[in-house]
């Protein structure tokens, strides 16, 4: 029989393992945040408020190392940005995919606040699909919510599981709520951080509405031979948006979207992004029991 002092020596083991592999790559940036080089010549992932609270930006390293940094590109839509030092062969981390986490796993918060290197601080994610509100108004979905312990100088600094992948950019804290903090998925800050390499910026189609996650029942989905167990369900309409024009509705279940299924808020959000401003879209959705087809043209989403 496994004693409790094993047990907690493994999970000791397990954070002192994660901290090893990933805290080299974790950085201050300019004294307000915390950063992730995830390329060995100096790119380096943080938020988009950390990377606006300053004009003039220098990463430092865990062992001291200061180095200048210029801005690539910034997204206030989902509180990502791509910073730049001047180095090689610097220590980096790689982005994990976020969508392989459970509630209930070990997590761990690796920040650099205020000159602070390597806090580390452990818990486990609370709740996935949760959305929460950007500096920028937009409701940034699909969050991972977790009771890992964050200051606000982590703002930018990773989360990772217990195997040391980065699941996730640690963003936001609810002050009047004790143990309650979020992260950007991973595999947003991936797609976001190819963009603002490409273009410096992400231009996204807009449809005006708040999806969440929805189980589709098994007899829908056979009766209508959907290739998919769940759909977003529309939480919220923008009252002038594209969606409510085309006469989608509260609580209707998105499907497919120009005959590309939308199993969840992933997948919205990567069409919304590769998807043409102004180009008509075909959407498939769920009111009640009945499917119905509406056209829906996408405005740009601004910033």
């Amino acid at each position: 029989m496994i004693s409790d002092g094993q047990l907690l020596d493994a999970y000791s083991q397990a954070v002192i393992s994660v901290v090893d592999s990933v805290g080299p790559a974790v950085v201050g940036v300019s004294g307000v945040g915390t950063g992730l080089l995830i390329t060995p010549d100096g790119y380096a992932l943080t938020n988009s408020h950390v990377a606006s609270a300053v004009r003039a930006y220098e990463l430092t390293l865990r062992d001291g190392t200061t180095l200048n940094a210029e801005l690539i590109g910034k997204d206030p839509h989902t509180d990502l940005a791509v910073l730049r030092a001047s180095g090689t062969g610097l220590p980096h981390a790689r982005l994990g995919d976020s969508s392989q986490l459970r509630v209930g796993q070990l997590v761990v918060a690796i920040g650099h606040p205020f000159g602070f290197q390597s806090t580390v601080t452990t818990g486990v994610v609370s709740a996935l699909g949760r959305s929460m509100r950007a500096q920028s108004g937009r409701t940034i979905e699909n969050v991972i919510q977790t009771d890992a312990a964050l200051n606000p100088g982590n703002s930018g600094g990773p989360l990772v599981d217990s195997r040391g992948h980065v699941v996730g950019i640690n963003t936001a804290i609810i002050a009047s709520a004790q143990g309650i903090c979020f992260a950007v998925p991973s595999n947003t800050a991936q797609r976001v951080v190819s963009l603002l390499l490409r273009d410096g910026r992400v231009i996204r189609s807009y449809l005006g509405i708040t999806g969440e996650p929805w189980l589709i029942h098994r007899r829908v989905s056979r009766y209508y031979r959907l290739d998919q167990e769940s759909g977003v369900r529309v939480a919220q309409l923008d009252p002038r948006g594209p969606a409510l024009q085309a006469g989608l509705q509260k609580e209707d279940v998105l499907v497919g979207l120009a005959n590309h299924p939308m199993k969840g808020v992933d997948d919205l959000q990567h069409f919304l992004t590769d998807w043409p401003v102004g180009i008509p879209a075909e959407a498939q959705i769920l009111r009640g029991t009945l499917m119905i087809k509406r056209t829906i043209i996408p405005g740009e989403l601004k910033r």
